[in-house]
């Protein structure tokens, strides 16, 4: 049985409705495909720690207050994962693609789940329906 990867992710809308994506390395697990930028939470972490952290090292941003948003399981044969999602309800900073990835703020009705891996799919439906 594969470890489940417990991973912090963030989904961060800015003033004009637009939601911020990553774009997965190639080399990366589920590679070119995009993404809600986060990361693994350690061993002992607090997840708003890892959430925090991991928004910082990427993508240059930081966190003031979250909400959870979703948890999400999936298997992907070769890797099992544990979506810890969270709203970012207020930040600071401008978002840039500090570990040499690309970013963009993407309008949220027109994300497409076929651009996701398949565990981000719940997470795009919910954005939708909320933001209908």
């Amino acid at each position: 049985m594969l470890k489940q990867v417990h991973v912090a992710v963030a989904v961060i809308i800015n003033q004009h409705q637009q939601v911020l994506i990553a774009l997965r390395q190639a080399h990366q697990h589920q590679g070119n495909l995009w993404e809600f930028p986060g990361g693994k939470v350690e061993d002992d972490e607090h997840i708003e720690h890892a959430l925090q952290r991991e928004i910082e090292e990427e993508v240059g941003l930081t966190i003031h207050s979250a909400e959870q948003f979703l948890t999400i399981g999936h298997d992907y044969g070769d890797k099992s994962v544990l979506l810890d999602v969270w709203q970012v309800t207020d930040y600071s900073g401008q978002a840039y693609g500090k570990e040499g990835q690309t970013l963009r703020w993407c309008d949220i009705q027109e994300l497409d789940d076929s651009d996701f891996p398949t565990a981000n799919v719940e997470i795009i439906e919910a954005l939708k329906f909320k933001s209908k």
